[in-house]
């Protein structure tokens, strides 16, 4: 649940100029959803928008060990270029938490996939929801998006909250020797929509 004290402020980056919205939610106040605007919203139109999950490895640290550095960066590109909404969840290693996600990684260096890995330390395979995205963009009063996305799993919780997906924008990468696994591992074992070709 979000709070009321959300506040906002300019931020240009190398992408563009945005205007940060910070969400403290009430469980964890300390660490609030994110959203950066760039344009105007306009809500008879459909925003162009993406919903990114933390990975402080991949989004900050250039990890190679999977491909959501790239998505962000290619996600903030594209919104800064053409307007819309970048929503930044606090659900780090797919809302297991850091610390859980790294002994997973340990556990992938003995030959488990991440599917695996997670289930192996108790979690389930996707621990995620998109309870704070959906109360985001009711706070920004979008119905209809563009969805920046390979995860259909994403676009079902929208669906299922009452957004509109007017068109489904991918967000694919070549694959690399350190993340052709986990690519593979979410394109057949959890139903993510990306090529054959370039894995």
């Amino acid at each position: 649940m979000l709070m009321e004290s959300t506040v906002s402020a300019f931020l240009p980056t190398q992408y563009g100029e945005f205007q940060i919205y910070s969400f403290p939610s009430v469980e964890q106040p300390e660490m609030p959803e994110i959203a950066m605007v760039h344009g105007t919203i306009d809500p008879n139109l459909p925003v162009l928008v993406r919903i990114h999950s933390e990975c402080l490895t991949g989004d900050v640290l250039g990890s190679q060990r999977c491909d959501c550095g790239q998505q962000l960066q290619a996600a903030l590109r594209q919104i800064g270029q053409e307007g819309g909404v970048f929503i930044y969840l606090r659900q780090e290693g797919r809302g297991i938490g850091l610390h859980s996600k790294i002994e997973a990684y340990r556990k992938q260096e003995s030959g488990m996939d991440t599917i695996e890995a997670n289930m192996e330390l108790g979690f389930l395979p996707d621990e995620r929801n998109y309870h704070a995205a959906l109360n985001i963009l009711q706070f920004f009063n979008v119905g209809k998006v563009l969805l920046l996305t390979n995860n259909p799993d994403k676009m079902l919780a929208l669906e299922q909250g009452g957004i509109q997906i007017v068109d489904r924008i991918p967000l694919i990468f070549p694959s690399n020797p350190f993340n052709d696994q986990y690519l593979k591992t979410k394109r057949d074992k959890m139903g993510h929509l990306l090529p054959n070709h370039n894995l």
